[in-house]
């Protein structure tokens, strides 16, 4: 079994070592600048923490592969932002913003082909199962951001309908990340499938504490501001639920208009106050820590030694929450 030490140094050796092309400059110092301002690397981590469960040593047919998969979640984050207008990443300016959309949608596309790359560099007699898995995975998180996009022109959505979104949009990466270093490593294929069902539902409960943290965070934790999903009348768990809950009067909150910066203002506030009325912030927190616990119940076959490290993980992205 490999060490967290030792995972969490090959993590920062591999992103800070990462190449990509020189030129054109225009096309590629976006990737390097992506790179360069970080993030929690939650994707390689699950990969290699899953892969080290059943080998001893991190060599280049699961490095390159958990590289990939960061960096085609970067790559939905830069067309992602563009999609939302976000000005913020992390804490710094979004690649839209510091350069433009065009080259933003460029250097996006670039990345895939990139993350492509790297995936196919697992071992060959892994290919085929890997490759299937993050083709499936690519076009399952894009189902889930034109969901996402198609939620903003409705008034309201079941929450069975917006869980379906998440899963797609975000907990499929996740559980696709964690099969894919089992896969590589050899692992039983029950044990693959129970890591893929345990990184699906910490995905979602990751998601809901994103929207959680959303409204109720700190910027400077956060790294992007807060309020957003309600200035643009996204879909998140809290409005949703909020919809279900409030009553009439209050509901009127959840639609109004925030085009300039004091209507934005304005509307963050009376949402707020919609939710905190409605009790959304525990109920929240109460569906965070559901989906924690079932993610827990999906790894209950695994190596105590296994279930211990997850255990940590779990706590790790949710934490804040709970």
């Amino acid at each position: 079994m490999i060490s967290e030490n030792t995972i969490g140094q090959a993590i920062e050796d591999l992103f800070r070592q990462i190449e990509f092309q020189a030129e054109p400059a225009g096309l590629y110092d976006p990737l390097r600048y992506m790179v360069s301002i970080g993030g929690k690397r939650l994707r390689p981590r699950l990969c290699l923490t899953a892969y080290g469960f059943y080998k001893d040593t991190l060599g280049p047919e699961i490095l390159q592969p958990a590289a990939g998969l960061e960096v085609f979640h970067t790559f939905t984050l830069i067309h992602d932002d563009i999609m939302d207008r976000s000005p913020l990443r992390r804490g710094h300016e979004t690649v839209w913003k510091k350069w433009n959309q065009d080259t933003a949608i460029l250097s996006g596309d670039v990345m895939f082909i990139d993350a492509c790359h790297r995936m196919a560099q697992c071992p060959k007699n892994e290919l085929p199962a890997v490759l299937d898995l993050f083709f499936t995975t690519a076009r399952q998180v894009m189902d889930g951001q034109q969901l996402d996009m198609d939620f903003e022109q409705v008034p309201m959505v079941p929450m069975q309908d917006y869980m379906k979104m998440v899963g797609l949009k975000t907990a499929v990466l996740l559980a696709c990340s964690a099969k894919t270093g089992a896969l590589i490593a050899g692992a039983p294929a029950a044990h693959c499938q129970a890591l893929y069902d345990y990184a699906y539902d910490l995905g979602l409960a990751f998601q809901v504490a994103d929207d959680y943290l959303d409204a109720y965070g700190d910027e400077k934790v956060f790294g992007k501001p807060i309020g957003g999903d309600i200035v643009q009348n996204k879909k998140s768990w809290l409005i949703i639920k909020a919809y279900e809950l409030a009553p009439d009067s209050m509901k009127a909150a959840l639609y109004m208009p925030a085009e300039t910066p004091g209507q934005q203002a304005g509307k963050i506030a009376a949402v707020k106050a919609v939710y905190d009325a409605a009790g959304i912030p525990e109920l929240a927190r109460t569906q965070i820590a559901a989906l924690h616990e079932s993610a827990l119940g999906k790894i209950r076959e695994l190596a105590p030694e296994a279930r211990e490290v997850l255990e940590a993980f779990a706590r790790k992205l949710v934490g804040r929450t709970l």
